[in-house]
């Protein structure tokens, strides 16, 4: 007798994955009787660095609260096209020195999320944590306190955090502000890694360096959208010295 095999077809694709992008629209967000984002509508790109302009008071770390879901809009839309919740990382100085916290502890922080802060973390999560640091070159201080570290390696464990928490949106306030030069550069080639790597990553940053090598730029004034495109359209001379001229 013979036997009939039939011959297997090709192989399903595997699924594409959503590329992280946001929508805003007409958003209003603030604090109990102190709004300070006004009717913001913008859009920011995925597999892209968005970096977030304006003087102290214009909106930007309300506005990546907002996109971290710690804030709630008091009216508007976000629209988060992603996989994963976004990873937030916030400014060094809002994370206490005298916390005792090594820098390994610090980055499985980023891990509660998948967890819980009262699970232990699984073998999987110990090789993202051990991922994240080697990806920031900190493996070797994993056992140090925080309190013990420079701003840079501070700063770097913080965005080992949210690396840990493997989101496909990663949202970063003030990243490189009290940085040496070396450490700033540092940062920002490891930024345009993960955008590399698929990563979407917005920053607020006073940093017009930083902000003039980003792919997209949103610039703010009291909480309304000054301009929005590629940096070198958006923070012109002028535009720059209307933004920050006395009110």
């Amino acid at each position: 007798m013979k036997t009939m095999f039939k011959k297997p077809g090709p192989s399903p694709a595997p699924p594409r994955k959503r590329t992280a992008r946001v929508r805003l629209t007409e958003l209003c967000a603030g604090y109990p009787g102190r709004p300070v984002l006004r009717q913001l509508s913008a859009d920011i790109p995925g597999l892209a660095m968005t970096a977030l302009v304006g003087p102290n008071g214009s909106g930007k770390s309300t506005l990546l609260g907002v996109l971290a879901g710690v804030i709630h809009p008091t009216s508007g839309e976000t629209h988060h096209h992603g996989e994963l919740p976004p990873a937030f990382v916030p400014q060094r100085g809002a994370v206490g020195d005298t916390l005792p916290l090594t820098v390994r502890q610090t980055v499985e922080m980023g891990r509660w999320g998948e967890r819980g802060p009262w699970r232990r973390l699984t073998r999987r999560d110990h090789a993202t944590v051990d991922a994240a640091l080697d990806r920031l070159g900190i493996g070797g201080l994993a056992a140090r306190q925080l309190g013990e570290l420079s701003g840079g390696q501070r700063q770097r464990a913080l965005i080992a955090q949210g690396l840990a928490q493997e989101s496909d949106l990663l949202l970063l306030d003030e990243p490189t502000t009290g940085l040496d030069p070396e450490a700033r550069e540092r940062i920002g080639t490891l930024l345009t890694d993960l955008v590399a790597d698929g990563v979407t990553v917005v920053q607020a940053t006073h940093d017009l360096a930083a902000a003039r090598s980003a792919d997209a730029c949103l610039l703010l004034r009291d909480g309304h959208l000054a301009g929005q495109g590629p940096p070198d359209q958006v923070l012109t001379t002028s535009a720059l010295a209307e933004i920050w001229q006395p009110a």
